[in-house]
């Protein structure tokens, strides 16, 4: 018998069970998870992955978007968490959060999410340090450009949608950007017994972005004796590098 998998969200999921919840409530964390245990009975893995952005400059976010972003982000998995740690502890369960690389680094007007997702990665350890004696995990990943659905068309919405899917595979060291299903494999392995002694970790996938520094498109002089740093001969190179940044919505 395989696991039954429950997906809180605003709409109906065709693949698995799905339950209809608006996380702007603080209500409803609770009554999702007494949903999944009336329907279930016992809850053994909980995935945090709700969560939404605007795009604005400080002196211009409203207090409404402000709050409404950090009741989604940031309050929905506190309370969530919390009133499902009573089932995760019967089974020494797993918690994964998808945070973002935008609560590591920044992307311009993005002052609300980045302040949320930060939130969340210090929430998981957190948890992590509180309940790990109780045998309960709790780690984050920190996604990058995922394809998902809702960046695609994004993508779609531009105005040369192939030049910006070249340009943003640019920015990624790997030459590409992510998979969902490069993601869903991350927090399938974190909840695995595999991984029973990782916890209060965050998890960056990224094709590598953060690791890499940016730098403008410009000709570089090298000395008589050759570049010091990629052994090129004397004379003058290109150093290539995409304008702009683009940061994951997740």
């Amino acid at each position: 018998m395989g696991d039954t998998v429950f997906t809180a969200q605003r709409g109906v999921d065709e693949e698995f069970d799905s339950i209809a919840a608006d996380f702007s409530d603080p209500q409803t964390p609770a009554a999702v998870v007494q949903d999944v245990i009336a329907r279930a009975g016992q809850l053994d893995i909980l995935v945090n992955n709700a969560g939404i952005m605007q795009e604005t400059l400080v002196e211009d976010l409203s207090l409404e978007e402000w709050n409404r972003t950090l009741a989604i982000n940031l309050t929905a998995p506190f309370l969530t968490i919390q009133a499902a740690l009573p089932h995760l502890r019967k089974v020494r369960g797993r918690i994964v959060k998808v945070g973002s690389i935008e609560g590591i680094a920044s992307s311009p007007r993005h002052a609300a999410y980045c302040a949320t997702k930060a939130g969340l990665h210090g929430l998981t350890r957190a948890v992590a340090i509180d309940h790990g004696h109780e045998g309960i995990t709790c780690n984050a990943i920190a996604p990058g450009w995922i394809d998902t659905d809702l960046n695609m068309d994004f993508i779609n919405a531009t105005p040369d949608p192939a030049a910006f899917r070249r340009d943003i595979g640019r920015i990624h060291p790997v030459g590409r950007t992510g998979k969902p299903e490069e993601v869903a494999a991350l927090v399938a392995f974190l909840v695995s017994d595999d991984a029973a002694f990782i916890t209060g970790q965050v998890y960056t996938i990224d094709g590598g972005r953060m690791s890499k520094l940016s730098l403008p498109e410009l000709p570089v002089k090298e000395p008589a004796t050759g570049c010091m740093t990629c052994s090129a001969v004397a004379g003058i190179h290109t150093v290539a590098q995409p304008e702009g940044d683009v940061l994951s919505v997740l």
